[in-house]
């Protein structure tokens, strides 16, 4: 019993990252924008929040945890949002092809983030912000305490239950708004969403742009949280935010699934580790890699499923050019 507690307390932070990094996508395909930047905009918003609570810990003498919070999130918002602009600009305003954008992206804001890192670690191999950990990690009081069902349910940061909102508010965007109908429409057919009056370029860039600020959350929270504050020069952010990827097509561009993917995904990411000891077998160490291959197995078995069944409301927008996933017309 102990390790399926430990496994699920393991999988829904892991889960948590990539729904961020899936929902912020998501945003930005339904405008007609493949962004595959999003490993490097998960790592600007990961770095932006965790240097900034660094240095406002280091540099003050009596720091708030409250400010803490704040200051890393605005931070981390503004960074990846920035990284979304770029992109934006060069696909949109300047006609960029936006698959090469966007690893351009990917490698551009990995680069950025661990050549600033190198100031922060000053040599060291790692370093940590203890205070934004604790303040980011804080479980919630009482709830947390009742048991198995507090320790499953309510024993996590307030981003893993912000992440469970975000999905459902972006659901209700996109099937109950006037704004999340005309951005539906812009990426399906920008020509006749213009021709409608509605401002297609304007659309874009604040879905791309609040897409990937969407996108950095996810960063943040792996470093500030999952990751214990700590930030080392590793490509573990990279890995996960091309996991987030795999996970918008598995949930078919619908922010809802979402939620149970992402935790899917983070079971079977970490499958290696515990199911050995709830079934008493040993596993070999070559396994694992094959093992942790799981997620993507599983995104390559839907896109085969969707293909073939072919209904509409599980293909991708239309101006993403992803054609071979769409009904024949």
């Amino acid at each position: 019993m102990s390790s399926l507690i430990a496994w699920i307390l393991r999988a829904i932070p892991f889960g948590t990252i990539i729904m961020y990094g899936a929902l912020g996508e998501t945003l930005t395909e339904k405008s007609g924008n493949l962004n595959l930047g999003v490993p490097g905009i998960m790592y600007l918003g990961g770095f932006a929040g965790f240097a900034s609570a660094y240095y406002y810990e280091k540099l003050s003498a009596n720091p708030s945890a409250f400010v803490c919070v704040i200051l890393a999130l605005l931070c981390a918002l503004i960074a990846s949002a920035l990284g979304g602009l770029i992109y934006a600009f060069l696909t949109i305003t300047l006609r960029a092809n936006q698959n090469v954008t966007g690893l351009a992206l990917t490698t551009f804001g990995m680069g950025v983030a661990n050549f600033f890192g190198v100031f922060i670690l000053n040599g060291a191999s790692y370093t940590a912000a203890p205070l934004a950990y604790k303040a980011f990690s804080a479980k919630i009081p009482v709830l947390s305490g009742l048991g198995v069902v507090g320790e499953v349910l309510f024993s996590y940061g307030f981003l893993a239950y912000a992440a469970i909102v975000l999905a459902v508010v972006l659901h209700w965007f996109f099937t109950r708004t006037r704004a999340g109908l005309n951005l539906r429409a812009v990426g399906e057919n920008p020509a006749t969403a213009d021709a409608a009056g509605i401002n297609v370029t304007l659309y874009k860039y604040v879905a791309t742009c609040t897409g990937a600020a969407i996108c950095g959350v996810g960063g943040l929270y792996y470093v500030l949280d999952y990751n214990q504050g700590i930030w080392a020069t590793t490509g573990q952010i990279e890995a996960l935010g091309w996991l987030a990827v795999a996970l918008v097509i598995f949930t078919t561009w619908k922010p809802l699934n979402a939620i149970w993917g992402a935790y899917l995904f983070g079971v079977l990411y970490w499958l290696y580790q515990f199911l050995p000891s709830l079934l008493g077998v040993t596993v070999a160490s070559y396994m694992t890699d094959l093992i942790q291959m799981l997620p993507y197995v599983v995104t390559i078995v839907v896109l085969i499923v969707v293909s073939l069944r072919k209904k509409k409301e599980n293909q991708p927008p239309e101006h993403l050019g992803l054609s071979y996933f769409r009904e024949e017309r």
